[in-house]
């Protein structure tokens, strides 16, 4: 989509005052490694910033009670038991089996706030104009105000490319920069500061563990002067233009077991900041920029902007609708959302979408540890839920979007984390289900917990590690990189899938294979063979199965075929017509659990269900309600989306925005948490293109309240991406472009008759069809134009 186009659609939130709530109103910048929150206070500007590697806890710790979760002894003696009173009595309650199987996680640790840099500006007269903007599109935050007839602006970025964030001030009449700036650390930790050449060092250590920690901030200054303080800060005077480069590491490294880096944090922080410093503001900006924008670019939507028909194969030109939002602070916005102005509420609907992808980049970069419950961002040092990576359904949700939304580079963190967790896992596989392969459970962290904890309804999760597995297939169905499934992907699903060969289980009432005990998370008692567990299971046994075929280990592809012809699927209608959460009908209609566990078959999973199933899952989403947590509402948007239900997808966007985002966007639980975006923006994407089930569905779920627009940049599964546009309510045309050979099967709307043609000679393609299905054979680096016959388009 040309660069005009884009530019019409509004990609930045801004505020008309600094922040007062870090939560609610901080504007997040990050580059994967590194995060901070800008809040832009006139006099004192705190930036709290973050390191994903801070973390307390884990091998080191002072009581050296670390122990990655396992017991010392094999608690299968424990596990045989559970397995023999579910066999008699049919359920247990959590309380019962966390005291069994459960303990107490010694020494978990949690992720920490680095600090907070912090710039104190002298007293000034009345304050105009002040303004506080994210620029999306740009990864840039933005404060700019007047005071005393000067001009004050302030730039803030986080480097993916030079490790560092970077804030640049300037004015606009020479020799106004005014500012001290201190680096403020917490308690918790050892710190020795250093202060010279116009750059603050603070080094120490975590009292907790022994993890040694490094940040440094270089203050550069075009014209006054530079001074150190008597606080050990540094003083700007009367400067021109100033620029500051902030860095932070420490000795962690992901390696099993003792999770310590040989490089010291101090060369690595100072390589940053001298790299930076030598490359200077406007170079370090300009390649910050280019670096974001070759990711965020690649998807554009624009929602009812569209008055003309487009030139075959080209995008329709734009309404200039953003002049009518950009002029409202995001929290104004956010909050008349829902009140009648429909062209703000569509125009907010497509900027969250894009703000989740931009969340996404900020992140979870290579090199970095994955985005966890909160990204990046954490201002305290006892943070919910630890900061951490809770495996039962939020870290795999922080990456529904990293394939379809074109952003396939982020997953490449979930993929080395998890590769981290292989050796852990495999002790944990063995002590505590007695099997071969590897696995977790509900919840881990930087130190590669793979063990239990002893909270009753949310500890029991076995099927983690085969859930995480299926992303490494997904990548491979998205991006057909035969190195990665060979080198990577099968190795994971392999051992993940050894496991279940080993630790499924014949259920004495049928004879079919069931995990057990099994928990449906985080509702109702332990029973054998819950829905979810035999869904997840299933579902990487049949990827592991096509990577075997595929990759020629044909002995492991009949193990896995053994298993697969008892398994369980865990796909039943019960009584009252719902797809059953466990294998008994325990199912009651009037229950509105946030969690809708058994249907992870219908999302995320990608296998094609006959009707009376999907009909069953829509009856389980009717009768769970639109409610919802952040991230409970999220996974709602993507299955109405998979049910081909787009208003109600909608509806659920709309209830998202309203009740579940917060005035600078981010997700609310409550507290923040970031999978609520993320998911939403793969629920937003899932309502456009589908890919599962060996096809591909053009605008499966749109929604009423979306009768024009178009999206450019989507991928779909086989290698594709695909540009749409849509007018009232119809699709009109489509660009599909093939990166790899083989053959496509395309489900078309039920609109009319299209037309398919190579774009590069406009000759009609070879196709076989069906009712509105389209099958055509595709080669590398060719395009396809999908034209609805008698439209505008044709007619050109």
């Amino acid at each position: 989509m040309c660069a005009t186009a884009q530019a019409q659609t509004p990609h930045h939130l801004w505020f008309d005052r600094p922040a007062e709530d870090w939560e609610r109103e901080s504007l997040p910048i990050g580059n994967g490694a590194m995060g901070a929150a800008v809040q832009g206070g006139v006099t004192l500007d705190i930036l709290q910033f973050n390191e994903k590697t801070l973390w307390t806890g884990g091998p080191g710790t002072r009581e050296g009670k670390y122990d990655f979760g396992i017991p010392a002894d094999p608690q299968t003696e424990a596990l045989t038991e559970i397995r023999r009173e579910l066999n008699t009595k049919g359920r247990l309650t959590p309380e019962y089996v966390a005291r069994k199987l459960g303990r107490k996680a010694e020494a978990y640790g949690s992720y920490q706030n680095f600090g907070e840099l912090r710039l104190t500006f002298p007293p000034s007269g009345e304050i105009s104009g002040y303004r506080r903007q994210l620029d999306i599109s740009e990864a840039i935050a933005r404060v700019t105000y007047s005071a005393d007839g000067v001009r004050y602006t302030r730039e803030y970025l986080a480097s993916y490319p030079d490790g560092v964030i970077a804030i640049h001030l300037k004015a606009d009449r020479a020799g106004h920069i005014n500012f001290t700036a201190e680096l403020n650390i917490p308690h918790n930790r050892s710190a020795h500061r250093s202060v010279r050449q116009g750059r603050i060092a603070i080094r120490g250590k975590l009292l907790d563990n022994g993890l040694a920690y490094e940040t440094q901030l270089q203050v550069i200054a075009d014209g006054g002067s530079l001074t150190r303080t008597n606080e050990g800060g540094i003083r700007v005077s009367d400067a021109d233009t100033a620029t500051l480069l902030l860095a932070a590491a420490t000795d962690y490294a992901p390696v099993y077991p003792a999770y310590r880096s040989t490089i010291s944090p101090h060369k690595t922080v100072q390589t940053r900041v001298n790299r930076a410093h030598r490359k200077g503001w406007s170079a370090l900006r300009a390649a910050h920029v280019a670096d974001h924008r070759a990711l965020f670019d690649r998807v554009s939507l624009h929602v009812n902007e569209l008055p003309l028909a487009p030139s075959a194969g080209k995008q329709p030109p734009r309404q200039k609708t953003a002049a009518l939002f950009t002029n409202i602070p995001i929290d104004q916005w956010l909050a008349s959302y829902g009140s009648g102005n429909s062209a703000a509420d569509r125009a907010l609907e497509a900027l969250y979408f894009q703000y989740g992808r931009y969340l996404l980049i900020a992140s979870s970069r290579s090199g970095s540890l994955p985005a966890n419950l909160q990204g990046v961002w954490n201002n305290s040092t006892t943070p919910p839920w630890n900061a951490d990576y809770h495996t039962n359904i939020n870290l795999q949700m922080n990456y529904w979007p990293a394939e379809t939304t074109n952003l396939a580079e982020t997953a490449i963190p979930l993929f080395d984390f998890v590769d981290t967790l292989h050796q852990p896992g495999n002790f944990a596989a063995e002590k505590l289900l007695g099997a071969r392969g590897w696995t977790l459970f509900l919840n881990t962290n930087i130190w590669g917990f793979t063990g239990t904890i002893d909270w009753p309804t949310a500890f029991w999760q076995p099927e983690a590690g085969a859930w995480l597995a299926t992303h490494y297939y997904e990548h491979y169905l998205f991006s057909h990189d035969e190195k990665f499934l060979r080198e990577r992907a099968y190795p994971a699903m392999k051992g993940a899938a050894l496991l279940w060969l080993d630790a499924l289980v014949p259920d004495p009432r049928d004879g079919l294979l069931v995990v057990s005990p099994s928990y449906s998370p985080e509702h109702g008692d332990f029973t054998a063979g819950a829905a979810m567990s035999q869904q997840i299971v299933s579902e990487l046994l049949r990827d592991t199965l096509n990577a075997a075929l595929k990759l020629g280990d044909r002995a492991f592809a009949q193990q896995i075929e053994k298993t697969l012809d008892q398994l369980d699927p865990g796909l039943r209608i019960g009584s009252w017509g719902q797809l059953q959460e466990w294998k008994e009908d325990l199912d009651h209609p009037e229950n509105k659990h946030r969690h809708v566990s058994q249907l992870f078959a219908i999302y995320p999973g990608i296998r094609s269900l006959p009707a009376p199933l999907l009909d069953a899952a829509r009856t389980s989403l009717e009768a769970r309600g639109d409610a919802g947590t952040g991230w409970s509402r999220a996974w709602k948007i993507n299955l109405w989306a998979r049910l081909g239900d787009g208003d109600h997808a909608h509806r659920i966007l709309s209830a998202q925005l309203r009740q579940s985002t917060l005035p600078n966007l981010w997700s609310s639980h409550p507290p923040f948490q970031i999978d609520g975006n993320l998911g939403a923006t793969a629920g937003i994407a899932e309502m456009l293109l589908q890919s599962h089930g060996q096809e591909i569905h053009l605008l499966p779920a749109l929604p009423a309240a979306w009768p024009s627009g178009a999206v450019s940049g989507l991928r779909a599964r086989g290698n594709t991406t695909v540009d749409m546009w849509w007018s009232k309510g119809q699709l009109q045309n489509a660009h599909i472009t093939a990166y790899s050979s083989g053959q496509l099967k395309l489900r078309l709307p039920q609109n009319g008759n299209f037309s398919l043609r190579r774009a590069s000679d406009n000759r009609i393609v070879a196709q076989s069809e069906g009712a509105h299905i389209k099958i055509f054979n595709v080669q590398p680096g060719e395009s396809y134009l999908l034209t609805k016959a008698n439209s505008e388009v044709t007619r050109k």
